[in-house]
């Protein structure tokens, strides 16, 4: 039988799609490995269908209901008035470009143009995929998934998602799925703590990977079913706030990018499939050093002042930091979280000699300088509440409520983009500013606007705040921007292409970040992922951990310090000087390097290890209980490594000690852990 097959290609896997034989829809026909394309589909079923439509049984890429009525379906279409609700479209042509695919249907009845994008981003095993609407009559979309993923498993599918709450997000979590359906999303507005835009999907009977994210900084849900058949099917889009979205004739429509990935090395594997494209969202930024940087919120709170902040950037200049950041409490009426927010002045009361002289002291220490701002909230005390109330989202006649003591902006609205955008321009304009950490504290509630009629409130906000980021980069490329929302609130593809570190949790006791920190880096890259040394105690783990596991936790990422410095001993800063030198001759490797993820939390030892050209760097830690030794006889703990040349020789550079790769692929670097060296960083050179 002939098909209208197309095939994409990545730099080792590949992507067939057909049109099916037996309706009018695409459906997948292949995807895995470069050459699984070449043969009968895997993904081929019977052609006979009892109860259910072929299309309800089909593989499908893309489905509205109507052709699919029973087994769930991407779009759900109708007129306004709820009268001929349903698609029943027909394949109207493909245009096909190298790396890229476009394949179109209408409904010339409903008045709806369909077409579904699909291209492969250069350097990597990722396809983006999302799809474009476009109306010749008023319509109403209920449902409007970015794409359907059609996973090839052939034993039961193992789900891999990332869970949690505020202070302990980016939990890997996993169940089997052998039938039913899984949902993770999120109503707040942003992704939220409780579950990341992400998913794994292994087969029980394979160790390969396929994975997918979704780049909306939004209300989004992800749902797999484990269909009739033995199917596994992933759904995955936004979530429009208002239940629907309305459609005018001529207007064009495009949803969020869905990324897929494929990796034949598992759950590792396929996280470095995700660090790879993460590095590509970066850009010509990645080659630009993530400075080490020191915050004062853990030390000085809402209490800042010219004097105490000097004498913290002092102090860590001394030890080896780069960039001095000043959070929360800068600015007028910000003498705790019941005010301030929204007028975005600096304290003169805190600053006497003034914003820039006190930069300029900041600066002369060889610190660079950066401000923490939350630009899409306002207190109800604030003069910009005064002289705005409109701006803030609100039902009228109903009360507004307030979370942490705040209002957040509409940011769909062209009059406070500009507002945030004048504000930004303002600071770093006037001031020596480079480095801004954006932070979101609150969700939206009683989300509308009153007098604009229908709008696509949730849609409109991401627009908003995406616009703003774009101006950030556009206006001000060499200001560093840290994305961060209460935590890891809002972290996907959208932000991280406009960001250059993202904070992943409020929580920086040493074994709870790393919990956090091993789920993150399934899902993201080393170089986006802002990790501090603190004293924060835990509040999951309260064990205590010495300051070289603090230091080596945090250098998994993009190292940063939030203690209070002025409390440290002289020893103290003398070791932090120390990690922090070690850390800025490894940063590039890390920061560049592929890297793979050692063992887990929940062992005696785990750690990642970082590979970039002759150089391996190991970040090895002890979260378990000790082995009792040297007082009982026992063994050293061995990390395994992994990816290395079995046939060459590696040699410690801090000891000498030359180890064959074969050594350290079959037993592993061994680690002799005790309560007073519980974490080290070796780099191997390969000799």
């Amino acid at each position: 039988m002939t098909y209208q097959r197309w095939t994409l290609r990545t730099e080792n896997t590949s992507y067939t799609v057909r049109l099916s034989p037996d309706g009018p829809w695409a459906e997948l026909d292949a995807w895995g490995p470069l050459g699984v394309e070449d043969g009968p589909s895997a993904l081929d079923w019977s052609r006979r269908t009892h109860f259910i439509t072929p299309a309800d049984a089909a593989p499908a890429e893309y489905l509205p209901y109507g052709l699919r009525p029973f087994t769930g379906s991407e779009l759900v279409a109708s007129r306004p008035d709820g009268e001929d609700r349903g698609v029943w479209w027909q394949f109207a042509g493909a245009e096909e470009d190298e790396g890229t695919l476009r394949l179109a249907f209408h409904d010339e009845q409903l008045g709806l143009r369909t077409v579904l994008h699909y291209e492969t981003v250069p350097g990597t095993d990722v396809i983006l995929r999302w799809t474009e609407f476009t109306a010749t009559r008023e319509l109403r979309l209920e449902r409007l998934d970015s794409a359907a993923v059609n996973i090839p498993v052939t034993g039961v599918a193992r789900l891999t998602y990332l869970t949690g709450q505020w202070s302990q997000e980016f939990q890997r979590t996993q169940l089997d799925l052998p039938r039913g359906t899984f949902t993770i999303g999120s109503l707040q507005g942003a992704p939220g703590h409780a579950y990341a835009p992400w998913l794994a999907v292994q087969d029980s009977e394979a160790q390969s990977a396929y994975g997918i994210a979704l780049a909306w900084p939004g209300n989004w849900h992800i749902t797999a079913e484990a269909e009739p058949g033995g199917a596994l099917r992933v759904r995955a889009g936004r979530v429009p706030h208002e239940g629907a979205v309305l459609l005018a004739p001529g207007e064009t429509l495009a949803t969020p990018q869905l990324a897929c990935a494929f990796s034949p090395e598992g759950l590792d594997g396929l996280s470095r499939v995700w660090h790879r494209y993460e590095r590509h969202l970066t850009g010509e930024r990645l080659h630009r050093p993530r400075k080490v940087l020191y915050n004062s919120w853990e030390a000085t709170g809402f209490d800042v002042d010219a004097a105490g902040q000097l004498e913290l950037a002092k102090t860590a200049a001394d030890i080896g930091a780069e960039l001095f950041v000043v959070d929360d409490g800068w600015f007028t009426g910000r003498a705790d979280d019941t005010g301030g927010l929204g007028d975005w002045w600096p304290d003169p009361a805190a600053f006497p000699l003034g914003f820039d002289q006190f930069i300029a002291d900041v600066r002369t220490l060889g610190l660079d300088f950066g401000l923490w701002i939350e630009p899409e909230a306002v207190s109800p005390g604030s003069r910009l509440y005064a002289e705005h109330p409109e701006w803030v989202y609100r039902i009228e006649g109903r009360p507004g409520r307030l979370v942490r003591n705040q209002l957040l902006l509409d940011l769909g609205r062209t009059d406070v983009q500009d507002f945030v955008i004048e504000t930004l321009d303002r600071l770093l304009g006037t001031y020596d500013i480079s480095y801004l950490k954006w932070d979101m504290n609150r969700p939206p509630t009683e989300r509308g606007r009153p007098g604009a009629g229908r709008v696509d409130l949730d849609a409109e906000h991401v627009a908003g705040y995406l616009r703003v980021l774009d101006h950030l980069r556009s206006a001000h490329p060499d200001v560093t921007v840290e994305g961060c929302a209460g935590g890891g609130g809002r972290i996907e593809h959208a932000t991280i292409a406009r960001t250059d570190v993202v904070w992943p949790s409020d929580n920086t006791a040493p074994l709870d970040r790393l919990s956090t920190q091993y789920g993150f880096l399934h899902a993201h890259a080393p170089h986006v992922m802002s990790s501090w040394v603190t004293d924060a105690p835990g509040v999951f783990d309260p064990r205590p951990r010495s300051l070289a596991f603090r230091f080596v936790n945090a250098m998994c990422g993009v190292l940063g310090i939030g203690a209070d410095l002025r409390a440290w001993t002289p020893e103290q800063r003398a070791e932090a000087a120390w990690w922090i030198g070690r850390y800025k001759e490894a940063r590039e490797v890390i920061h560049h390097g592929e890297a793979r993820l050692l063992g887990s939390p929940e062992e005696p030892s785990c750690g990642v290890q970082y590979d970039a050209g002759d150089r391996t760097v190991v970040a090895a830690l002890s979260p378990g209980r000790l082995a009792g030794a040297p007082l009982v006889p026992g063994r050293m703990d061995r990390l395994r490594l992994r990816g290395l040349d079995a046939t060459a020789r590696y040699r410690d550079a801090a000891t000498g000690t030359s180890y064959s790769g074969a050594h350290l692929l079959h037993y592993g670097l061994p680690f002799a852990w005790s309560a007073d060296h519980d974490a080290d960083l070796v780099v191997l050179i390969r000799e």
